[in-house]
């Protein structure tokens, strides 16, 4: 990087972050429902292998509490009845394995959902680096033109060493944990940012942002890669469990299907989700709601905001 593009780089990381409220969200509003389910965007959950179904359905149930129209989930084949049979409203693609997991080269034979997708969500319960990273590989060449990828998970930890880095960059939303940010820095000249007990969670965020051309939402900072910050002053710390993830991460699609800008999906999911968690903590207790809780949580507080 030249000095002239590090100073407009930290000229842009420079300015101040907003932090987000119902009232910043309303004078953002949402796209509108449309006449059907078309109009409110056809998603792809990429996920699901044979030990780990359940966070492919956490995460394509959110996309469909947000408002997305039409869903499909590609998942192994071992378990694609049963996820038909929880999840009735979901088509299913079922997909070869390996010894249990996707066969990543097996993403293939969902081409015809990959090419119609508004967005596609790819990671929730995927166990095995080499095959995500085969699948992501594959990504660029199946999906359309226009098609938002989002990427949770296994998916984040291969995207670094991945040949659809470059392709899929200014399409891409990210949703890492601190860890998983570390991860996609670890070899670049910020990989000391997401070190030490006290990280600059913002500052990672932007980071990561940057060097991925992607819009990042990281425990509550949501960054685009031209420096914008929002920071979500809302939520709690029974979010940190089993699933939560799959949630915000399915969440954050389902907006974008409906045709919310990357940003815009990312902040509203990412306050969406926080906002549930704090409802389910007064009702259930601070600590032990579900992250099945929260999809029913999310529509309502849409509906409170808007």
């Amino acid at each position: 990087m030249s000095s002239e593009q590090s100073d407009s780089t930290t000229a842009q990381d420079a300015r101040p972050p907003v932090v987000v409220t119902p009232a910043v969200l309303r004078d953002w509003p949402l796209p509108g429902p449309g006449a059907s389910k078309y109009d409110r965007g056809q998603v792809l959950v990429v996920g699901g292998d044979r030990r780990s179904p359940g966070a492919a359905l956490l995460a394509a149930e959110a996309t469909l509490r947000v408002g997305a129209g039409r869903l499909t989930i590609a998942l192994a084949k071992s378990v694609a009845l049963t996820a038909a049979v929880a999840l009735p409203e979901s088509g299913v693609v079922p997909l070869p394995e390996r010894s249990g997991h996707i066969d990543g080269a097996s993403i293939d034979e969902a081409v015809d959902d990959l090419g119609s997708a508004d967005a596609v969500l790819v990671g929730p319960g995927l166990d095995d680096a080499d095959e995500a990273k085969r699948m992501l590989d594959r990504l660029p060449a199946l999906v359309g033109e226009s098609t938002v990828l989002v990427l949770d998970a296994y998916a984040l930890g291969v995207l670094p060493d991945s040949s659809a880095r470059e392709e899929l960059a200014d399409r891409l939303v990210l949703t890492p944990n601190v860890g998983e940010a570390g991860r996609l820095l670890a070899s670049t000249d910020d990989a000391e940012l997401a070190k030490g007990d006290d990280p600059d969670l913002g500052e990672v965020a932007r980071a990561v942002a940057r060097e991925y051309g992607a819009v990042v939402s990281c425990q509550n900072r949501i960054a685009h890669p031209d420096g914008r910050l929002w920071i979500v002053g809302t939520g709690h710390g029974g979010l940190g469990t089993s699933g939560s993830g799959d949630v915000l991460a399915g969440a954050i699609t389902g907006l974008c299907a409906r045709g919310a800008s990357l940003e815009q999906a990312a902040v509203w999911a990412t306050h969406a989700h926080a906002a549930a968690g704090d409802r389910l903590a007064v009702r259930v207790g601070p600590l032990g709601f579900l992250a099945s809780e929260l999809l029913t949580e999310l529509p309502r507080v849409l509906v409170e905001v808007g």
